[in-house]
């Protein structure tokens, strides 16, 4: 399940070739010359080199995802430093920027990050995650981001620009990928223009692989883990004339995947523990490499069908231009793991979930070529969410791992304090035990589980508006100044559903209330004003020195699996909670103030480029879930001071070589943290649990003319330090890693075929990995995939 602990995943390279080799702007064409190319962005509302824009941007082509087979979304996390988390499932709630990420998992709150396509809000978890193909260029940037979209994010914003249609003229391309363990991916994308005004574009994509993970619990019925097939279709449409331009998009993905694989690391106390009470049970670990016991009892998959439409509207005033996106999502989300990672269950996790998201921005750029530029925007969403969540539990297991704390079962422990009363009628165990459950009578299940299942529905809407101005003094200083208004209003419920099993626990086992009288439910709203000043020095044609200060903002929200009572008491333990007397935990917004130095800069002719910034930033409230005893609780905690340095270079070594280089380092410093480190002071100080402290790539590019075309090659490396699960002194760390990659082949202006292999050497390392709780063992997540060799190939006309 996505634990109520802090947690994290650390960064993963499915092919380590699309980890390293977009930090500094890549194109994929065919470079003949020594000069590097530039990829143009749009992330301040014109179009500009990315060298010249004054933020921490990664910008990467589509040309350049084909070649680094992106997969999805989340995939660009590992192209750019600072970004971190990326992992095998469609959750949002791991991917950190700068050490900031969204700790709570439900639907409740937002995310740390926010996701675009085409400049369109992407939404959370289950729908926000999809494949990567016919793509024009995506930009990732770090930091809060409040002036660029509608939607506000406080660590930073993906965006994936899609491929437009052009009226040209009829051109196309299909790839096709094949790779061993049943991989396969085809995908391609047809022009066609109607008339001058007029032009579709339609793509298609489908990738399948069979699962590298091995399930050895026979008992399961899954034998292969960590698989996918997923299919996907857009239909473009522009219509543009001398001033205006409309681009409307249709897309629809089915996507089938594995939940996240968890291993335990054979160590610890509660590995100990579930070794002496089921010896048996437990006999197959250590499982070896790349393989599991699972019992699965809910099964493990991650399926979506996500269906979606955009309409961006363009019209040219002369002064200014009016731009308007409309956007509509829709989407179905089912997921299944097994969270504790062994043939037992202790607890296995799902989530049933719906919801449409609506958006509309209008927004206003000038267009004048004097010394004062601007741009404004107003902004509107509406989300409906509704998701249905489930913990599934041995019903003897609970009794001796949660409770008793030695092996026993439900009727032999009930019937002991059934005797124990009988002799001792107000002793305060037998007082506690008969207030826990209610009865000394024991009543199990038909199939020995419990099945706790919560039912939390979300209905959020919210405005923002929002302007920055700039103003250039002259040749070398220019200065823009900007400032945000956000407000989010939220209706939340949540209900305790009576599960199938023993009258006796109800939900006593994960969710710890139930709702006899139907949901409880609030409403709450928030506010925040954010300004943002961002300075830029020149000091040459090819050298750009800047400085910004930017605040950042995240509203408050609702926790999915806790409640809170109006009359102040607490709810510790079992508790029945009525819409009279109680209401849905609640949490205060989260907010950053980031201070950033930067420089951008080309050197040697053009045959060297540089980027390079240092950032600190004080970040306070975090909204964080925890246990707290029995009791899982969403509550905002502590103040976190981070600071860091983030490079990259990329230079022509000659005319057939590239190489390029990256490397981030991140320091944090987290306060008055207690209430989440049980009261006590032992985690004050501490860095934030789930970015690397250390993290860098090298890649070397290889082209050499030869015929009609080209040969080209790559070699890649990246590496990343371990980072910890968790705040305290003796919190599990997960091994430092590295990975190598390597791929050559030749190409031309109308096809291409290549081979690679990705991770080389074969190495084996986790997404990340979660501490021991209670009976929970320590634990890994998400195992790397294997070394994997494959071919390429693709045509254009």
């Amino acid at each position: 399940m996505k634990s109520y602990k802090i947690l994290r995943r650390s960064p993963l390279t499915s092919a380590v070739r699309l980890a390293i080799a977009a930090t500094l702007p890549l194109t994929a064409a065919m470079a003949h010359a020594q000069l590097l190319e530039e990829v143009t962005v749009t992330a301040t509302k014109r179009a500009a080199s990315v060298m010249d824009v004054p933020l921490a941007i990664t910008a990467v082509s589509g040309e350049a995802m084909r070649d680094m087979n992106l997969d999805d979304i989340k995939d660009l996390v590992a192209l750019t430093p600072g970004v971190s988390g990326n992992s095998k499932d469609s959750f949002l709630d791991n991917i950190t920027v700068r050490g900031i990420i969204t700790v709570d998992f439900g639907i409740g709150g937002d995310p740390s990050i926010s996701i675009y396509k085409n400049g369109l809000y992407q939404g959370r978890t289950g729908s926000a995650v999809t494949s990567i193909y016919d793509i024009e260029r995506a930009e990732v940037l770090r930091g809060p981001q409040g002036f660029l979209f509608g939607r506000g994010a406080i660590s930073g914003a993906m965006n994936v620009i899609t491929t437009k249609p052009n009226t040209d003229q009829v051109e196309g391309y299909v790839e096709l990928d094949v790779a061993e363990r049943g991989h396969a991916v085809i995908e391609g994308a047809v022009n066609v223009p109607v008339t001058d005004n007029l032009a579709f574009r339609l793509a298609v994509y489908h990738s399948e692989e069979d699962g590298y993970v091995t399930n050895k619990d026979p008992s399961s019925g899954i034998d292969d883990l960590i698989g996918h097939e997923k299919d996907g279709i857009r239909l473009t449409t522009l219509f543009e004339t001398d001033r205006l331009s409309m681009n409307l998009m249709l897309e629809y993905e089915d996507r089938d995947q594995s939940g996240t694989v968890y291993v335990p690391t054979e160590s610890g106390d509660s590995y100990d523990l579930l070794q002496e009470f089921y010896p048996e049970r437990m006999a197959g670990y250590p499982a070896g490499d790349r393989n599991v016991i699972n019992d699965l009892s809910l099964g493990n998959h991650d399926r979506g069908k996500v269906y979606s439409a955009g309409l961006q509207i363009d019209y040219d005033f002369d002064f200014a231009t009016l731009t308007s996106i409309t956007g509509y999502k829709d989407h179905d989300f089912s997921y299944a793991e097994d969270w504790d990672g062994t043939p037992i269950t202790l607890n296995s996790y799902g989530q049933e979930q719906t919801g449409d998201y609506f958006e509309q921005e209008l927004r206003l750029t000038s267009n004048g070529d004097g010394p004062l530029s601007w741009y404004g925007g107003v902004s509107y969403y509406k989300e409906n969410i509704e998701a249905e969540f489930t913990q599934q539990f041995e019903e003897d297991v609970w009794c001796s791992a949660y409770y008793a704390y030695y092996q026993t079962t439900c009727q032999d422990m009930f019937d002991y304090y059934k005797t124990y009363a009988e002799e001792e009628p107000e002793g305060y165990y037998v007082q506690y035990f008969e207030e826990y459950f209610g009865t000394f009578d024991w009543e199990g299940s038909a199939n020995g589980l419990i099945t706790d299942r919560n039912r939390a529905t979300g209905k959020y809407e919210g405005y923002a508006a929002y302007v920055d101005v700039s103003y250039v003094f002259n040749d070398r200083w220019d200065a823009s100044l900007g400032v945000r208004y956000t407000k989010d209003d939220k209706d939340f419920s949540n209900q305790s559903l009576l599960p199938s099993a023993s009258p006796v626990l109800l939900n006593r086992a994960s969710i710890y209330f139930t709702t006899p009288n139907g949901a409880v439910s609030d409403s709450k709203s928030w506010n925040d004003t954010s300004p943002r000043l961002v300075v830029n020095y020149r000091p040459g044609d090819d050298h750009l020195i800047f400085g910004s200060i930017t605040a950042g903002y995240k509203s408050g929200g609702f926790s999915t699996f806790g409640f809170t009572r109006m009359d102040g008491e607490s709810n510790e333990g079992y508790v029945t909670a009525n819409p009279d007397d109680s209401v849905p935990t609640s949490f205060d917004p989260e907010t950053s103030m980031s201070y950033e130095l930067g420089y951008k800069g080309s050197v040697n002719d053009g045959n060297t480029r540089l980027a390079a910034n240092v950032f600190f930033y004080q970040y306070e409230d975090m909204q964080v879930t925890f246990f707290d005893g029995p009791v899982a609780k969403t509550e905002n905690a502590g103040k976190v001071d981070g600071y860091g340095f983030e490079g990259t270079a990329e230079h022509a070594i000659n005319e057939h070589f590239n190489i390029n280089l990256g490397f981030a380092y991140l320091h944090t410093e987290a306060t008055d943290i207690q209430k989440i480190c049980g009261g006590e002071d032992i985690c004050e100080g501490d860095a934030l649990p789930w970015s690397p402290e250390l993290s860098g790539f090298a890649m070397l590019n290889a082209h050499y003319p030869m015929g009609n075309g080209e040969m080209f090659g790559l070699l890649s490396f990246v590496f990343e330090d371990g980072i910890g699960t968790d705040f305290g002194p003796d919190a599990l760390k997960t091994p430092d890693w590295q990975e190598w990659g390597i791929s050559a082949g030749y190409r031309t202006e109308s096809w291409s075929i290549s081979g690679y292999v990705d991770n080389l050497t074969d190495e084996l390392y986790y997404d990340n990995a979660i501490g021991e709780e209670g009976p929970f063992p320590d634990k890994y997540f998400g195992p790397s995939r294997p070394r994997t060799a494959g071919v390429k190939f693709s045509v254009n006309f």
